[in-house]
């Protein structure tokens, strides 16, 4: 996917999470590129690794420090939480301008942001880890306690009910995500 286009689809999601409740720092970026990428497949191109707190994308990161310094995105800083992300003015000229790339992924987009729009890290953290642990055909067996089992051999501060609960969730995500 050209540049332009996938930095439009990154401020969409931004913009969509915010409307959602979205505090919209990086983390929340990192996951819902994760989901929209690899369970939604939209054509993102970045790799994704297990890290710290769950999928992480080095592209993605250095991604959203291009687009800051293209001054197509913008940082909030907020007393005691750390900084935000917003779209900016050329932002939403770049949104614009790539109006049938938007309208391809438009509902990838809204049931990211619905779905993941007002969760906290740890859940974004749980529910994105379940998610890798999912699609890794190396992780098991495939069952609800297999795959929790996994999420916490990779996450073992997540205690086993919120393992479980996670790959429920996610399970309920990919059936209405078709």
């Amino acid at each position: 996917m050209e540049r332009l286009a996938r930095a439009s689809i990154i401020l969409s999601l931004t913009d969509k999470l915010k409307e959602r409740g979205s505090w919209c720092g990086e983390t929340h970026i990192q996951k819902s590129g994760y989901v929209l990428q690899e369970l939604l497949k939209v054509p993102l191109g970045f790799d994704f690794v297990m890290y710290k707190h769950g999928p992480f994308s080095f592209d993605l990161r250095d991604e959203l420090t291009a687009l800051r310094a293209d001054e197509l995105l913008g940082l909030e800083v907020q007393h005691s939480y750390g900084p935000k992300f917003v779209t900016t003015k050329r932002g939403k000229e770049i949104q614009e301008r790539h109006p049938k790339t938007l309208a391809r992924h438009q509902k990838a987009l809204d049931f990211v942001a619905e779905r993941l729009g007002e969760k906290r890290v740890a859940e974004l953290e749980r529910l994105t880890t379940a998610l890798f642990v999912t699609l890794n055909p190396n992780s098991g067996d495939g069952s609800v306690e297999g795959r929790a089992r996994e999420l916490r051999r990779l996450k073992p501060h997540v205690s086993e009910p919120n393992a479980r609960n996670a790959v429920e969730e996610l399970d309920r995500i990919r059936a209405d995500a078709g």
